[in-house]
């Protein structure tokens, strides 16, 4: 089980930047807010609850479609897209069902994994949509997948560059496998690569 952004593409470099600024404009208009209070507040909502989308329906009563359109809306999407050579070989390489667990909405989701060449190796695409507007970190995406694609949680691995939702996925019994670096290696990774091209080699040392 793979998430996307920061997993299976490096989204840092050209799309966060370019989503963050949206979804500041989005918080200015919606809410009145100066640049400053708008990009707080997406920070805010986004540290505590996963999503700055979380954030607003919580608090705003926001439509999530009303925000996730315009937010995820790239007129050069096929530049911003960083491809890892080896990317889809890599994947290719790994045995049992493959599925991606994203909190994008879908439209985004597809068109990335379209311009990555990796589409058809997935046997699904779980969504924000699909989470019922409910992000990782929030065990209620994982449970609706494990039932939507009648999985034991204990034959899954978790593939995230997130520590909040390799925790979840942890505690609900999955194996988890931490995209990046860090010093100290937490309680919730049973392994960590810095980038998912290495894990044909490394998977041994999961299972």
């Amino acid at each position: 089980m793979f998430d996307l952004d920061n997993t299976l593409h490096n989204a840092g470099a050209h799309i966060f930047p370019h989503m963050n600024r949206a979804m500041t404009q989005f918080l200015q208009d919606y809410l009145d807010l100066d640049e400053t209070g708008a990009n707080e507040l997406r920070e805010r909502y986004w540290l505590r609850y996963g999503a700055t989308l979380q954030g607003l329906m919580r608090h705003h009563g926001s439509d999530p479609g009303h925000f996730l359109w315009p937010t995820h809306q790239f007129q050069a999407l096929h530049r911003m897209v960083l491809r890892q050579r080896g990317l889809r070989a890599a994947l290719q390489r790994l045995p049992g069902r493959k599925l991606v667990y994203s909190n994008a909405p879908a439209h985004y989701i597809h068109r990335v994994l379209e311009l990555l060449g990796i589409a058809d190796l997935f046997e699904e695409v779980f969504t924000i949509e699909h989470a019922g507007y409910r992000p990782k970190p929030d065990a209620h995406g994982f449970r609706r997948l494990f039932r939507r694609m009648r999985l034991n949680p204990a034959d899954c691995i978790m593939v995230e560059d997130t520590l909040a939702n390799l925790k979840t996925a942890k505690k609900l019994g999955m194996k988890t496998v931490l995209v990046g670096a860090l010093p100290k290696r937490p309680s919730c990774v049973d392994l960590s690569v810095r980038s998912v091209l290495e894990l044909p080699r490394a998977q041994r040392r999961i299972r």
